[in-house]
């Protein structure tokens, strides 16, 4: 049972931030702020039982507004690619933003992850609420959008999407927290082994656009169905891991069936520090990204400097550039609908 809830509340240009630290009964605790609806902190016990900060972020609260990484919020509408910014729905042309090039990434410039959230404090969290309008961002519909925080005594937080819409629209749902099992601003993350429950992964182009194939990670720097560093394969001249500086790819969950029941999907592990992190969701895949371009974020917590790999992403959502990729798991949802997922990230 989470035993305190603290609240900090920080003036921005564009309203207050309202930050909330969570504690459970190991004095273990999450930091959570309502920009984003975001993880700035997640601090658990390394094996010498030292408090460890896995997660990177910024001080200042305002660095979160517009920061390339993302860093530890919730992108939406749509998290990830659409290429071009276009997809169609019952016959109707969508032109979104193209805020990556000629592609959508993240539901645009003033995505999700841009805006300042209402939240409500619950028993051991909190819930944090948005109304997308119609329109917004080029996406049809009125979405009506919960993310809920829930951190519990054996160092899991769980994370539960709800989303109802007016209208038929696409909606992909994310966190984009970047982990570092050594401790936030300690080293890079290559040296941390990994695995991930999945045999089938998502070819991407030069852009990381889907090219429509679903190809077998079996023999490829793809496969880490057995235990391997990040940093292993990351530099092996295969598709676009090289002109990518690394992995920012999409793994489908072996046995996803119809994404209702939560499953084990990566296992991350630093043998300095002895913390591992384990990842279930109820989504249908995730993404990894191992940071390759982080070198230009923001000055990170205690005047660290980010460089490249400094933590990696794991965004269990669809696959990216679903709503124009058929044989991809449907994004659509329609009135009366519910559009209900959920990740846990446990650390031991």
């Amino acid at each position: 049972m989470n035993k305190d809830l603290i609240i900090r509340e920080v003036m921005t240009p564009k309203g207050v931030v309202t930050l909330f630290v969570i504690k459970n009964g190991k004095d273990n605790f999450v930091e959570l702020s309502s920009l984003g609806a975001g993880i700035t902190r997640i601090v658990v016990p390394d094996k010498t039982g030292m408090p460890t900060d896995v997660v990177l972020g910024y001080d200042n609260v305002e660095d979160y507004f517009y920061d390339s990484p993302c860093a530890g919020k919730t992108p939406g509408r749509f998290a990830g690619r659409i290429a071009k910014g276009r997809f169609r729905i019952d016959g109707n042309t969508c032109q979104l933003q193209c805020n990556d090039g000629e592609n959508a990434l993240h539901g645009g410039s003033e995505g999700f992850h841009n805006r300042i959230w209402d939240y409500e404090i619950i028993e051991r969290g909190v819930k944090f609420s948005y109304l997308s309008v119609d329109g917004e961002e080029g996406y049809p519909g009125n979405l009506k959008v919960m993310v809920t925080y829930l951190w519990g005594d054996d160092n899991t937080l769980t994370i539960n999407y709800d989303v109802e819409t007016d209208a038929p629209t696409i909606v992909n749902l994310t966190n984009h927290a970047y982990f570092n099992l050594h401790g936030d601003g300690k080293g890079n993350c290559l040296d941390h082994l990994m695995t991930i429950d999945s045999r089938r992964r998502v070819q991407t182009d030069g852009h990381d656009i889907p090219t429509g194939r679903i190809m077998p990670v079996a023999g490829t720097p793809f496969d880490f169905r057995k235990p391997k560093t990040l940093g292993q394969d990351i530099a092996v001249d295969f598709e676009n891991l090289l002109t990518g500086k690394g992995y920012n790819h999409y793994f489908l969950i072996d046995e996803a069936g119809d994404c209702k029941q939560l499953r084990h999907a990566a296992t991350l592990w630093s043998e300095d520090t002895g913390i591992r992190l384990d990842v279930e969701t109820t989504m249908p895949g995730m993404m990894l990204y191992t940071g390759n371009w982080l070198a230009q974020s923001p000055t990170g917590k205690g005047g660290r400097v980010y460089d490249d790999y400094s933590g990696v992403a794991i965004e269990c959502q669809f696959p990216p550039d679903s709503p124009n990729q058929k044989e991809f798991p449907s994004t659509e949802l329609r009135p009366g609908g519910k559009y209900s997922h959920q990740i846990c990230y446990s650390f031991k």
